[in-house]
């Protein structure tokens, strides 16, 4: 561990409990330690957090039962709040340590330190976003790869949750099942809502429910997007309802930004990048999606943006390159495109 790091470790140490209630909400304190899940912020017992130093360790030191994983509250910030480059877990740690916190001993037995997000709000997106993890190894990409989507594993969109609520609309029922997380967000990469997949846990594509993939928060105007960078001009991009769809267009043309509406209404309303002179459209077969294409094109159009409709061989973009494979698709995309387009976006040859 680097200088810095140790600092930050040993600092983020001297506030255990104020960072456990922060980043470890699904837990609670017994005796000298935080009990909880995982590193990941899950229910459950099997990790515990050192909330202060004893002959034992320095305070802020964990271990997990089950994985025998083990850490500090670095590692604690970096896995819940699903973290990569250590940069942005030592900016993350250095927003909470220039905040106020008060003493463990003023708040009430179990409190957290923020009220509960209302349900379905931007706020329980982006609390839910954050306790899910990375989905490299995990059954997320497993997921994505047998739908043929081969995308980067650091899109920031995506995330995987092991035990994410799944509620019967019907009986009330809540189960939970791991999930595919994907945000849905502005133009400037804030959170404003997300997608959930619910998947089988054998791995059998996505779980036995009656509505597998849900989404919640605010959406319209937003979209999942892969590839945008906040704030930058985009003057080439695509869009349309589905994210498996656009997925697929990004499997193949990974330079292009692609955004998935979530629905053919949403889409209607997607809110254009700055800079947009071209925009794709990916069709749909059924009729929302056609009308949602049409009101997207004339607002494009209103705003000087040339759109064209890409239109697929089977159902949809995956049908085509699950069933057809990725070439045919490049050659039936390289038929659509603008030439200077095709010739940036899609593979030679």
């Amino acid at each position: 561990m680097t200088g810095s790091a140790s600092e930050l470790a040993h600092r983020l140490g001297d506030h255990a409990e104020a960072v456990c209630r922060e980043y470890l909400s699904n837990g609670h304190r017994s005796g000298n330690h935080w009990i909880v899940g995982d590193v990941r912020n899950t229910r459950g017992r099997s990790m515990h957090v050192r909330l202060k130093a004893n002959a034992k360790g320095p305070a802020g030191k964990w271990v997990d039962e089950a994985t025998s994983e083990f850490g500090d509250l670095l590692d604690v910030i970096r896995e819940s709040c699903g973290l990569i480059e250590f940069r942005d877990v030592a900016d993350e740690a250095r927003r909470f340590l220039n905040e106020p916190h008060p003493e463990p001993d003023a708040q009430a037995p179990g409190a957290q330190r923020h009220p509960a997000a209302a349900r379905g709000s931007p706020d329980a997106a982006r609390r839910l976003f954050a306790m899910s993890q990375p989905i490299l190894g995990t059954l997320a990409e497993r997921y994505l790869a047998g739908r043929g989507l081969l995308l980067a594993a650091r899109e920031r969109a995506l995330r995987f949750h092991l035990g994410c609520y799944y509620r019967d609309l019907v009986t009330g029922e809540t189960l939970t099942f791991p999930a595919l997380i994907a945000a849905v967000t502005d133009l400037d990469g804030r959170i404003t809502g997300l997608q959930r997949t619910w998947l089988d846990p054998s791995g059998n594509g996505k779980a036995q429910l009656s509505d597998p993939r849900r989404s919640l928060g605010n959406l319209l105007g937003n979209a999942i997007w892969l590839g945008l960078e906040p704030g930058a001009p985009v003057p080439v991009m695509a869009a349309g309802e589905g994210f498996e769809t656009m997925a697929s267009l990004r499997t193949v043309m990974p330079a292009l930004p692609v955004a998935a509406a979530t629905s053919a209404n949403h889409l209607a309303g997607l809110t254009f990048p700055p800079g947009c002179r071209r925009l794709y459209i990916a069709a749909d077969a059924d009729a929302a999606g056609r009308n949602g294409i049409r009101r997207l094109s004339q607002r494009a159009g209103e705003a000087g943006i040339f759109a064209m409709v890409l239109r697929p061989q089977l159902g949809d973009f995956n049908d085509d390159l699950r069933h057809l494979g990725p070439r045919h698709l490049v050659a039936r995309l390289g038929d659509q495109l603008a030439p200077e387009d095709a010739s940036r976006f899609l593979p030679p040859g």
